[in-house]
């Protein structure tokens, strides 16, 4: 049996952990071949494709992005991009096609899937909205950094008696700025999930710097005022309608300080959270969720995607998360607004 691989959409610590464990259980335990392709969905398109050996893959486990590169293709947005992977697994004689990515890059394997090419999905995206896993790969090191980061700043708003509003990733769902917000500590966490009033933050930070000098306000890039909130969203969105980053937290900041009389004062954390060595939950996770795929290549389980369910690793069909956003619960929501 012979099977590609490819990793498509943002990078994130974990993707080579996964990479490893499909062509070891492949190789080593189907006797399959296995073929990467570079630059996601674009190297497969394009035919731009590297055999991988055990050899190959050695060393990779703690390296943080990808091996084979990436990009943000969808062969069904690109003028002829089915047909052309359906060429390429034709001309490379491939049996199936793992397919490691996000909701975006998934819901393309999707659409690949269906117009009769094999393939098998594998969940990686640390703001870890796809449907139907428990987590994906990448997640667990975004929070662990973003935790690390909360906590560092602590320090420095104490010290200075500030405010320090940090922005995390997270356009639409807000799952690493309220994990690392409970787990670092912070005060104030802003999602999009749950619209905010930042006067009545603002009562609240007020409220709080009566018994103690600083506060902390984690905030995800994607985060959005209440109805009727005197605020110009229009400063934080791009040109389609998506968060730049730094514009809502800047906004956050500046409100706060105006508001409260506190200085306050912003930091970033940007692509930090997506790079570095991946944490060893991040490492087993992937690894598994590869084992996973590569052997349901060997069922002939196609259509399909790894998903970590309590403690056990399942594979669900594509139409379990196409379309679909894991949003934070509102139960994790009212934790981070209550403590």
């Amino acid at each position: 049996m012979r099977v590609g691989i490819l990793t498509g959409g943002g990078d994130c610590p974990g993707l080579n952990a996964a990479i490893r464990a499909v062509v070891k259980r492949g190789t080593a335990e189907h006797g399959m071949s296995i073929v990467g392709f570079r630059n996601g969905w674009q190297g497969v398109i394009d035919g731009d494709a590297v055999p991988l050996t055990r050899d190959d893959v050695s060393g990779i486990l703690v390296h943080g992005g990808t091996m084979l590169g990436t990009a943000r293709c969808h062969p069904h947005k690109v003028d002829g991009g089915i047909e052309a992977v359906q060429q390429t697994v034709a001309d490379e004689k491939l049996d199936a096609l793992i397919c490691i990515g996000g909701d975006g890059t998934l819901r393309a394997a999707s659409k690949v899937n269906k117009s009769g090419v094999p393939v098998i999905g594998i969940p990686k995206t640390i703001d870890n909205d796809v449907v139907g896993t428990d987590a994906s790969i990448g997640f667990d090191t975004a929070v662990t950094i973003a935790t690390e980061a909360i906590d560092r700043l602590h320090s420095t708003a104490e010290s200075h008696n500030r405010v320090m509003v940090v922005e995390l990733m997270g356009r639409h769902c807000g799952w690493i700025a309220v994990t690392a917000g409970i787990a670092g500590g912070a005060d104030i966490v802003l999602a999009p999930e749950s619209p905010f009033d930042i006067e009545q933050i603002g009562r609240k930070i007020r409220h709080r710097h009566r018994y103690k000098n600083f506060s902390i306000v984690a905030v995800a890039e994607g985060a959005v005022p209440a109805e009727g909130s005197a605020w110009d969203a229009s400063e934080t969105l791009d040109e389609k309608g998506n968060p730049i980053a730094g514009q809502v937290g800047m906004q956050v900041t500046r409100a706060i300080e105006r508001i409260t009389g506190f200085p306050s004062r912003l930091t970033t954390l940007g692509y930090v959270q997506r790079g570095g060595v991946p944490t060893a939950a991040d490492r087993l996770l992937a690894t598994r969720f590869g084992v996973a795929a590569i052997d349901a290549a060997a069922e002939g389980n196609f259509g399909t995607y790894s998903a970590l369910r309590g403690e056990h690793i399942e594979m669900l069909d594509f139409d379990v998360m196409a379309g679909k956003t894991k949003y934070v619960p509102n139960e994790l929501l009212q934790t981070a607004w209550g403590l």
